[in-house]
């Protein structure tokens, strides 16, 4: 099902139906930081055009965000601002807004995370790549003018923040939405008449990375002439020329005989247009500028033959000597009440409304499901199949056991895709870290990474596209490990999509999956106790993978209601989520061996809330035990009230009115309130 792996503007998988999604997650978090308007408009704007370079339409955008502690004095001014870069240029572009993920820690208080996700479609037998070939063919330039924003945009996103870090806003690029909205429609009508060889977008370092990317995967040279380049400021200089990161631009490759139709189609988008080299053989790139020799240089020594670093690798001291929690000594809340609420109403926990209100999540009237579900689920048009996206990662895991936390991370995308009842086709990543050239920070990379080799085979959704983000630090003060991740998953039967909320009064509520005592380095123990240690959950693959599988055949079979998947936050939190969905409660009874807070918050993994017709019950009941998924009826749904016990004994009773007030009303309280 893979067509395009790792290598690509975007990686492509086959969907069926003569279809193949393409889709790519990547970062723009220096630049948010920095100026968080444009830096996260056009991080938006760069993910897009890697997605329609390939050829296909993006349907879908995701954003997955990270930001310091709410009380830091720079957090909320960086809260606004990404958010409405990021609704500005995905409204004004026309991609709706599939979800993603929202969190706040410490830790990011002086480097935040904006990490962004688009998916598209196209035929799967048009789809482009960046690779120049064809010794005598036009390098073709589309798109807006250059000028001097962005240089040095690239290096300012590999090197760590200092105290100097807001002399380097002028590195931030500028975005224009509408350009790159008639970018889109230009590109594919290039596409559809079949003109071009290939085509790349220019991204960090402009035309340079451009140029030797095609260059290199053609196994090809280029020569150049840059007072070709249409350029919007006067005196600029083959050095500023070759590094502007100004948005909007495209490279090409065309045949000779096409050069004239594609200015003929750019004009009519009113794009700038010029002819500026040529494809050779010689397996250089050669600058000309006015006549004159500029620069000379090998692809391969600028691309694959590029020195490989082996960075020493050192496991980090506090985890040695961080303390093991033992929950015995957390203090039992008198009322389990207000930890709830206190959590429900937390900037992690919260329903993002204030945010996802800014987005347009309809454009294109492909969404089936939008933010606030386990996954987005967007309808193929003109087929029966949907796809499903899910995003995310919890650095707090990845920093209390990276490998595990990197399996937990892509484990629960494709659990939150099997919830709606998709199954997986491929995942994108995010890698975000501080510098490798701490030894210890380069381990946390290799063991997230293996983590997430590990889960992806296990889980059958393997790895097409990526990005990698280090010196994500200010100082020596470097985030927590974030690979963020992104899975995309399919549903044969659009019609079969499973909502998170509880459906109707009287279903039968069970839980799916079995709870220990694992609130370490959870949103309880943080938020609550104030303590951020570990050890955090433990991930059984193989249990996952059958609750993956039993929770799709559910879906298959209609024999499911609603699906929720549990974690953050844990039991208490996810059927909250439930019930605020449709406004309907649940009547709930847990049976467990462990303490009331440790049953309710304990962030376990393999499990989901789930509600089925009560005349199924038993049957559902049977095929999970069949599958060899632990599962337990523990309630039903019911209208209004919110009534949670453990062992018979109450332990939370509210309506689910002031849980939906709570819940929604709560981020912006906090951060903007009125």
């Amino acid at each position: 099902q893979v067509v395009q792996g790792p290598g690509e503007n975007a990686g492509v998988v086959d969907i069926g139906n003569g279809l193949v999604a393409a889709f790519k997650m990547e970062s723009h978090n220096h630049p948010s930081y920095i100026v968080p308007v444009q830096g996260a408009a056009t991080g938006v704007g760069g993910i897009l055009r890697d997605v329609f370079t390939m050829g296909a339409r993006p349907i879908a955008a995701y954003d997955c965000l990270r930001f310091g502690h709410p009380d830091h004095p720079k957090t909320r001014y960086l809260v606004g601002g990404v958010v409405h870069g990021i609704s500005m240029y995905g409204n004004c572009f026309g991609v709706p807004n599939g979800g993603g993920s929202t969190r706040f820690h410490e830790c990011f208080n002086g480097n935040i995370l904006v990490n962004v996700m688009t998916v598209g479609l196209a035929k799967k037998d048009a789809i482009f790549y960046g690779k120049a070939s064809g010794a005598g063919n036009k390098v073709m330039y589309i798109g807006s003018k250059t000028g001097r924003d962005g240089i040095h945009g690239a290096v300012m996103a590999s090197d760590a923040f200092g105290e100097e870090s807001e002399s380097k806003r002028p590195t931030v690029q500028v975005g224009d939405p509408f350009t790159e909205k008639l970018l889109l429609e230009a590109c594919l009508e290039i596409f559809e008449k079949k003109l071009v060889e290939g085509i790349q977008d220019m991204g960090a370092a402009g035309l340079t990375s451009s140029s030797f990317e095609m260059a290199g995967r053609g196994g090809a040279g280029i020569n150049m002439w840059l007072d070709k380049v249409p350029v919007r400021e006067e005196g600029m200089t083959p050095y500023e020329i070759m590094l502007s990161e100004s948005q909007e631009r495209m490279l090409l490759v065309a045949r000779p005989e096409n050069e004239r139709e594609i200015l003929e189609v750019l004009d009519k988008w009113d794009l700038e247009a010029a002819t500026i080299g040529e494809v050779t053989d010689h397996g250089r790139v050669k600058l000309y500028f006015h006549g004159e020799l500029a620069a000379d240089m090998p692809v391969d020594a600028c691309v694959d033959g590029a020195p490989k670093y082996n960075r020493p690798m050192k496991k980090p001291a506090y985890l040695e000597t961080a303390p093991k929690l033992d929950s015995s000594s957390v203090r039992l809340p008198e009322d389990l009440n207000e930890p709830f609420f206190a959590l429900l109403g937390s900037p992690n926990l919260n329903g993002k409304t204030w945010i996802t209100e800014q987005y347009d999540t309809m454009i294109g009237t492909n969404t089936i499901f939008g933010p606030g579900h386990d996954a987005s689920v967007l309808r193929v048009k003109g087929t029966t199949t949907a796809l499903a996206v899910s995003t995310g990662c919890n650095e707090r895991y990845c920093h209390l056991n990276p490998r595990v936390g990197g399996m937990i991370a892509l484990a629960e995308c494709v659990r939150n895709i099997a919830c709606v009842g998709a199954r997986p086709l491929a995942a994108t990543d995010c890698l975000n870290f501080g510098s490798p050239m701490n030894a210890e920070i380069m381990w946390q990379l290799s063991e997230c990474v293996d983590g997430i080799a590990e889960a992806s085979t296990a889980l059958d959704a393997p790895i097409v596209s990526g990005n990698v983000s280090l010196y994500n630090q200010t100082d020596d003060t470097a985030i927590y490990p974030t690979p963020m991740i992104g899975v995309v998953g399919i549903l044969d039967d659009a019609s079969k999509a499973v909502p998170s909320f509880f459906q109707n009064e009287g279903d039968a509520v069970l839980l799916l999956g079995e709870t220990y005592d694992e609130i370490g380095g959870g949103e309880y123990l943080k938020t609550i106790h104030g303590k951020d240690v570990g050890p955090a959950p433990a991930l059984d693959l193989a249990k996952e993978k059958r609750l993956i599988g039993a929770l799709r055949e559910l879906a298959e079979k209609r024999l499911v209601k609603s699906a929720h998947d549990c974690s953050e936050g844990g039991l208490l939190i996810a059927l909250a989520e439930c019930a605020v969905g449709r406004r309907l409660g649940c009547d709930v009874d847990v049976k467990s061996p462990l303490r009331a807070d440790v049953a309710l918050f304990s962030e376990s993994q393999s499990r989901a809330v789930i509600s089925v017709a009560e005349s199924k019950a038993k049957e559902v009941l049977e095929l999970l035990a069949d599958r060899g998924v632990p599962a337990t009826r523990i309630g039903t749904v019911v209208v209004g009230a919110f009534v949670v016990r453990v062992n018979g004994a109450k332990a939370v009773e509210s309506t689910v009115q002031k849980i939906a007030s709570v819940h929604g009303g709560s981020f912006e309280e906090t951060f903007f309130p009125k």
